[in-house]
């Protein structure tokens, strides 16, 4: 029997399993050793290359010019002003007072407005813009109411302006007695255009009475200041001039 040998039995063999171990182990530790180096890299310098998740630059601050003060033009120790005009002796003409004009108090809505049972102020015809037609009042048969005939009596006619076109929208105010009962009554131009575009009417009876200066007709203008003065006719008792025409035409 052989005797037994102690180290030969407890000896490692040193294989190629061996070897390759040894490798992987040393890969590892000089990977260990780059990821220590490179993480040393990126701590003390983060805007690195191989940082993957490097943070933004930050942007460069503005720099703006330092002022400079400019320093202000100094007068020279000698300047004196010089005067741009020359004194004139010439005496400067005294201010000569203009005339005061003396104010005229215009006529108010309520001075100007009819009222019931009293008679619009006559004014006088220097200034007023309405004038009636040349040969008005005239005296013609009732062709405003045909139908009726001899049953009717009235004033009708237009207004006209400047270039001869009707005017809508004036009142007309007619005054008077017919058989000493008082008249009073206001129509407005446009509403009756059986007489023109700008007509208008009033109806007086239901038959032909004559009459002598008692009616007047007077445009007004839609705040009742008038147009044009009183305008006085007669009426006749005639059944062929039952109808009074008094046309008002503009003149400035």
């Amino acid at each position: 029997m052989d005797a037994f040998d102690y180290k030969d039995e407890i000896t490692p063999s040193r294989g190629p399993a061996g070897l390759v171990l040894n490798v992987i182990s040393a890969i590892a530790l000089i990977g260990v050793l780059c990821v220590g180096v490179v993480f040393l890299v990126i701590f003390f310098n983060p805007q690195s290359s191989i940082n993957p998740f490097a943070p933004p630059t930050l942007p460069a601050l503005a720099q703006f010019p330092t002022p400079t003060p400019t320093p202000q033009n100094v007068l020279p120790p000698t300047w004196t002003p010089t005067p741009t005009t020359a004194p004139s002796d010439t005496p400067q003409p005294s201010a000569t007072p203009l005339p005061t004009e003396t104010a005229t108090q215009e006529p108010t809505l309520e001075q100007a407005t009819p009222t019931e049972g009293t008679s619009p102020p006559t004014v006088e015809s220097a200034g007023m813009p309405y004038e009636i037609q040349q040969g008005d009042p005239s005296y013609i048969k009732n062709i405003g109411h045909p139908d009726l005939g001899c049953n009717w009596m009235g004033v009708a006619g237009q207004a006209t302006g400047l270039n001869g076109a009707p005017v809508v929208g004036l009142f007309v105010q007619l005054g008077g007695t017919l058989e000493d009962q008082p008249l009073e009554r206001l129509s407005m131009t446009g509403t009756a255009t059986q007489y023109g575009s700008g007509g208008y009417e009033f109806t007086l009876g239901d038959k032909p009475v004559a009459s002598a200066d008692t009616f007047w007709v007077q445009l007004f203008d839609q705040g009742m200041l008038p147009l044009s003065n009183k305008i006085p006719f007669n009426t006749i008792d005639d059944c062929e001039k039952n109808l009074v025409l008094v046309n008002f035409r503009q003149v400035r």
